[in-house]
């Protein structure tokens, strides 16, 4: 005797009732099974998230207030030109920049005071040691760092590595887009260019900072530069 449709239909959903059932019970033993396991998961989880928590809260955001507090006599000595002091400190409570950035590694403040210490050494003279502190510098404000790849760049270039230097120039340059760094920065690059004699790159970027530039000192500049590069192109 043919089986009717509608008891057909119940069969089918009672095997597929018994198909879940079988499945929340292996899942079920595979819970019972790994209890332990998984409990112990779950733990270490909460423990890595709650220790970062902590870490952040109660350690790194006080060092950094910290570090902020003591970049502050630093900034006002370096402000000043006196980078000796700043550097090293000034024995009266005032640790010096290589010092902080040392001991406030890991904070925004210590990022900072490897800036300032790079910066402040090539004021120095010092431009190995001016380049390792501005190759571990970060992160900061956007004029600040690109005030601190332009620095890098004179380093390399006092170092006689011109084609590093006019590379951060140029970095700097486009990265600022600013209507008083940009054709500073520019015109640094086109300086290097120019002890070069690369006079096509002269004209390019001295024309560059003539036309978007044109309010700016460097504008007034590029035309004798432009000039310049032109002739001594022809006389080749």
């Amino acid at each position: 005797m043919a089986v009717s449709k509608k008891k057909q239909d119940e069969q089918r959903v009672e095997k597929e009732w018994e198909a879940i059932d079988q499945a929340v019970v292996k899942s079920g033993n595979f819970l019972g099974k790994y209890q332990n396991q998984l409990l112990i998961g779950i733990a270490v989880v909460v423990v890595i998230v709650c220790g970062y928590l902590g870490y952040d809260h109660f350690i790194k955001q006080p060092k950094t207030l910290e570090g902020q507090t003591a970049l502050f006599r630093g900034e006002q000595y370096f402000e000043q030109g006196q980078d000796s002091l700043a550097l090293y400190g000034d024995g009266k409570g005032y640790l010096g920049f290589e010092a902080l950035a040392e001991s406030y590694s890991s904070t925004k403040a210590g990022d900072l005071a490897k800036a300032y210490a790079g910066i402040a050494n090539a004021r120095l003279g010092k431009y190995d040691k001016a380049i390792s502190y501005l190759n571990g510098y970060n992160s900061g404000d956007a004029l600040f760092t690109y005030q601190a790849k332009v620095t890098l760049g004179d380093c390399y270039a006092n170092k006689g590595e011109l084609d590093k230097a006019v590379g951060l120039f140029m970095d700097a340059a486009k990265g600022a887009d600013n209507e008083l760094y940009s054709p500073l920065y520019y015109q640094k690059a086109a300086m290097i260019y120019r002890e070069q004699k690369n006079h096509d790159k002269v004209i390019e970027i001295c024309t560059l900072i003539k036309n978007n530039y044109m309010n700016s000192a460097q504008a007034g500049e590029a035309d004798k530069y432009i000039e310049e590069a032109k002739l001594l192109k022809g006389g080749k």
